[in-house]
């Protein structure tokens, strides 16, 4: 199959020529001409090499050798755990070319000025993005959720601030995206029925104390368990996405006292470490991301993706620039980004559990009976793959939580960067440490 081409207004050769022939030409025109004057000959035209900086989520490597196959130049995948790559990118912005994380990663990454406005103009698709995006719904009435709905941050206004006005610049490119919340291990915790009898407040379940896990990330474990302590009825919040400094102190009394007590087995890091927890009967339940059911599922671990009766946590990818990637490598980023797009990659992620911000892109790569599951949430007429090939979804299984548009009728709260972060940061050591 011949490299694609997909929709960008980077800067391009002429048309009918690809960008991998308008380099060669113009690198042998370059070469011809240094030998005519008994010049030195000089490299022009080296191989661009896209830098892609963020988590295990998306850095995977079917995605990174799909995207070369397709795009024609060298892609370095840079994954690692939340806080981490985070405080790299805020400080470090010469490290990446491209960043890749949760859209609370943004206020903080904008403000450190580690990167910077994308030009809608070289986005070929952006007509087709979905309104959850760009409005916070994907169906008039459905609830917005508390917190950094992206919308509210998508648009670079004209004063450099980010906001919900449309203009020609965004932040960030909106691609992957999913609700979150809890797995469980249905051969010790009884299974429950989708937003009637599961709750948040399972992870604060005195009977499971002792095999329970939180992911180890100050910006949406604090959510996780926000949530399970008001379904436990343990305090209420006045706005869960914006917590007061005193809401926070009595958050982190209640589960510095839980921890001391023994009730967490331990937080994770990484969305493999958080299967490991489960596979290994280190906890029955956790916080946990849809990929590592999917991973569970296809070693054949029984675990279920709770849909909480509360709602979920959600969360929205974003595909940000870095402030010093330029040139030939700004091109290609622009490059990578639409692919992104494109279909393919869509596709794969629906086989984790993942949503894509253009499904009628990603819906011609998955089957009749993939796309009936994953997005419309009716039973799976046949098994069917995970991202690794192997079977994950049992013929007659129902996606917990039902159709696409369903789950993001459900959202009790985005990942969010609050007013009180940095006075939650030590907290949250304080509780890692106690």
């Amino acid at each position: 199959m011949g490299k694609r081409v997909f929709s960008s207004t980077a800067r391009r050769p002429r048309a009918g020529v690809t960008r991998r022939q308008f380099l060669r030409q113009a690198g042998t025109s370059l070469a011809g001409t240094a030998l005519a004057l008994h010049a030195p000959f000089v490299h022009t035209a080296e191989p661009v090499t896209l830098r892609v900086m963020g988590t295990h989520v998306t850095l995977r490597e079917p995605i990174r050798r799909q995207a070369e196959k397709d795009l024609g130049f060298h892609i370095r995948f840079e994954p690692g755990g939340d806080d981490r790559i985070l405080q790299k990118a805020s400080s470090r912005p010469q490290t990446f070319d491209i960043y890749e994380q949760w859209s609370n990663s943004i206020n903080i990454l904008w403000r450190a000025n580690a990167i910077r406005p994308l030009d809608l103009e070289r986005i070929g698709s952006w007509d087709e993005v979905n309104d959850l995006t760009k409005s916070g719904r994907l169906l008039p009435g459905a609830k917005v959720g508390l917190g950094d709905a992206p919308y509210r941050m998508l648009y670079v206004q004209e004063d450099g601030a980010l906001g919900s006005r449309p203009t020609g610049r965004i932040s960030f490119l909106p691609y992957v995206h999913n609700v979150d919340s809890f797995g469980y291990d249905p051969r010790v915790v009884p299974e429950g029925k989708a937003y009637d009898t599961e709750s948040w407040g399972w992870l604060l379940e005195p009977r499971w104390a002792g095999r329970v896990a939180l992911i180890n990330s100050p910006t949406i474990g604090i959510f996780d368990a926000a949530l399970a302590v008001e379904a436990q009825g343990l305090m209420r919040f006045d706005n869960l996405g914006a917590m007061t400094r005193e809401e926070v102190d009595k958050l982190f009394a209640i589960l510095i006292e839980k921890k001391q007590q023994g009730h967490f087995s331990g937080f994770w890091n990484s969305i493999p470490e958080s299967a490991e927890f489960l596979a290994s009967g280190r906890a029955v339940i956790a916080s946990m991301f849809s990929p590592a059911v999917a991973d569970l599922n296809e070693r054949g671990i029984p675990a279920i993706y709770a849909a909480p009766r509360e709602g979920y946590r959600a969360w929205h990818g974003v595909m940000c620039l870095s402030s010093q990637t330029t040139g030939r490598v700004e091109d290609a980023a622009y490059d990578y980004m639409n692919w992104w797009l494109s279909g393919w990659p869509g596709a794969f992620v629906a086989r984790q559990g993942y949503y894509i911000s253009i499904p009628e892109r990603a819906r011609p790569h998955l089957s009749r009976a993939e796309w009936d599951y994953w997005y419309d949430g009716k039973p799976a007429s046949e098994d069917m793959p995970g991202p690794s090939g192997q079977v994950a979804v049992k013929r007659g299984s129902v996606r917990n939580g039902g159709s696409y548009w369903q789950r993001f009728g459900n959202v009790a709260v985005w990942n969010t960067v609050m007013d009180t972060y940095e006075y939650t940061l030590p907290r949250w050591y304080e509780l890692l440490l106690t």
